[in-house]
């Protein structure tokens, strides 16, 4: 006779409730909405070159510090668990064998 408790464990088994089911992965932003969207912004830049209501001239040392200052704040989340889990895109130097 085999216990119920033990043949349950056994191997994989159907779900018992609903908040055992397969779930999917599912986008928040869909794939054609994306591009849909980087299209429309496209041509709405592209169309804005020729009117010249918006060549604002640029001081470029600022311009550089925002860039920078949004790469920071937009990238925060992925360096600091780069740094976590101590990953270095980059080497540096020349390996040395240590024994």
């Amino acid at each position: 006779m085999v216990d119920p408790e033990i043949e349950a464990l056994d191997g994989a088994s159907l779900p018992m409730k609903g908040s055992d089911e397969f779930k999917p992965f599912i986008r928040r932003l869909p794939e054609f909405k994306f591009w849909y969207s980087i299209t429309k912004a496209f041509c709405v830049a592209f169309l804005m070159t020729f009117f010249s209501i918006f060549d604002v001239p640029v001081f470029w040392p600022i311009l550089l510090f925002y860039w920078i200052v949004l790469f920071v704040l937009t990238m925060k989340r992925q360096i600091l668990h780069m740094i976590k889990y101590k990953y270095v895109p980059f080497s540096i130097g020349k390996q040395s064998a240590r024994g």
